[in-house]
């Protein structure tokens, strides 16, 4: 749930730390289930400085529960990734580790790191993982709970599908904790079988025998799907421009249905996600980084795509310009995309926005 405080004009002149330890205590009295109170400090509180961290200890100390503070304003950063990494340091810091209950550890125990679970993608991805015979122990941070992320450090393997916001606390985890991690794509069926077998070879024969029936179980229903919607979507072109792991793990799903994605980038990539991005990408294709309106608009009238993929600030523009546009950031409210049971909504989605007879009334142009 997510409460704002109300910050008025006279706590920016005044402070705000009263009001924000009162509608702590507030909500804990309207909410006594709550195992934990996070602490997002928006643009006003990190302009005056109001001291959050001591706050949240002392509320944390008189209801014995974690009180998380997140200095975070803005996302900080220069392209907001700095943001991310806060994130992840805040959670090292009061969260990972402090306690939490598991009753006993297994061989087969995960972590499902950098899922954030739009339109149910995480419980896609678990879902899987689970019929391979994994134990996911924690779910990071779509449909998480505190306790969830206190045991994360038990762990044996960090599975990490959204490399750009969560590879810190992996990082972390393995310093501190010894867990290794390896990234994973559920985007399309070749992706999938290709990171399940990769996943299995990490653990033993029980589960690579699993996965192979896995596998074996779906295929005909992917296979279905492809049949269905290939016809109808080979040969178009994406033009991809979004943010975190789509530019690159999308790309797979496209070529499954016989697209082709003749562009991609992020907003706020570094480098080792170019790295990453490269080898996927077909001949040819171009790259962006941290493309300008106007730079988005002369690549699509450069290179034609048949459909874009990109964020809400981008979709009406597209609308505008009479170009079929998918809002690839929250899945233009559908989903779920990962995993078996996200590709047919997938392919299905893609279908409706590529070949609607709406944009033959729109005039592009240029």
């Amino acid at each position: 749930m997510h409460i704002t405080t109300d910050f008025q004009e006279k706590d920016i002149v005044y402070g705000g730390d009263k009001h924000l330890d009162a509608a702590m205590r507030e909500l804990k009295g309207l909410f006594p289930l709550a195992n934990g109170i996070g602490v997002l400090s928006e643009c006003p509180v990190g302009l005056i400085g109001d001291d959050i961290e001591a706050v949240s200890r002392n509320v944390s100390k008189d209801l014995e529960i974690p009180v998380v503070p997140v200095r975070c304003e803005g996302f900080r950063g220069v392209s907001q990734s700095l943001g991310h990494h806060i994130a992840n340091d805040t959670i090292r810091d009061y969260v990972l580790g402090k306690g939490g209950k598991l009753d006993e550890s297994t061989p087969y125990d995960v972590n499902l790191v950098g899922d954030y679970n739009i339109g149910g993608d995480g419980w896609s991805s678990r879902k899987i993982l689970e019929e391979m015979g994994l134990r996911v122990i924690a779910q990071w941070t779509g449909d998480a709970s505190v306790n969830e992320m206190k045991i994360a450090s038990k762990a044996k393997l960090n599975l990490i599908h959204c490399y750009r916001s969560m590879n810190y606390i992996c990082r972390h985890m393995e310093e501190e904790y010894g867990i290794p991690w390896h990234e994973f794509n559920f985007f399309g069926p070749t992706k999938i079988y290709e990171s399940i077998r990769k996943i299995a070879e990490l653990f033993d024969e029980k589960i690579q025998e699993n996965a192979e029936k896995v596998i074996e179980k779906y295929k005909p229903m992917m296979d279905a799907v492809i049949e269905e919607y290939r016809p109808r979507l080979e040969g178009k072109t994406v033009l991809l421009f979004v943010g975190g792991l789509r530019p690159r793990h999308t790309v797979g799903a496209y070529e499954d249905l016989g697209m082709e994605v003749v562009g991609t980038g992020y907003e706020f990539g570094h480098n080792d996600d170019y790295k990453r991005t490269y080898p996927v990408m077909p001949e040819g294709a171009i790259v962006m980084d941290d493309a300008t309106s106007y730079e988005l608009e002369e690549f699509t009238y450069r290179l034609r795509p048949d459909m874009i993929g990109s964020g809400i600030k981008e979709k009406y523009n597209y609308h505008k310009m009479g170009v079929p546009f998918r809002q690839m950031h929250s899945w233009d409210y559908s989903g779920p995309y990962h995993g078996f049971d996200g590709f047919p909504v997938f392919a299905r989605d893609m279908d409706m926005t590529v070949n609607s007879p709406t944009w033959d009334l729109i005039r592009r142009k240029r």
